[in-house]
């Protein structure tokens, strides 16, 4: 009965710790920027507000989000990505070059504010 018990909370020790190291190693790592890189990141939403890209967009802005994926391919600082939610669509900019001068816009799509209102009512 003991040895029973003891082979049950091994196997559930082992797979918990496993399922916690996988979960770093493949999702964590890749996707949690590091202190360096959210300092890089917060530069990054400056440089794009000042971009000429972003003074194009004529509708309002609700948000502005840092976001970081290494998963997706593309060395640093490719891999970095500032999402701008106007109220129609989203606004995806990255480096313009490697030396990450200047903002441009990456892509473009649909805002989860144009369904929703913002998470924080500012106005009443």
């Amino acid at each position: 009965m003991k040895r029973k018990l003891l082979v049950i909370l091994v196997v559930l020790s082992v797979a918990t710790n496993l399922f916690v190291f996988g979960r770093w190693i493949l999702v964590d790592q890749w996707a949690t920027p590091s202190s360096e890189e959210k300092i890089i990141l917060s530069e990054l939403i400056q440089r794009t507000v000042e971009s000429e890209d972003y003074k194009t967009i004529e509708e309002p802005i609700v948000a502005i989000e840092a976001t970081m994926d290494r998963n997706k391919g593309g060395v640093f600082p490719y891999y970095f990505a500032i999402n701008v939610h106007a109220d129609e669509q989203k606004y995806v900019f990255s480096c313009s070059n490697e030396a990450c001068d200047t903002m441009q816009i990456d892509s473009i799509a649909e805002s989860r504010y144009q369904d929703e209102s913002p998470r924080i009512p500012l106005t009443e």
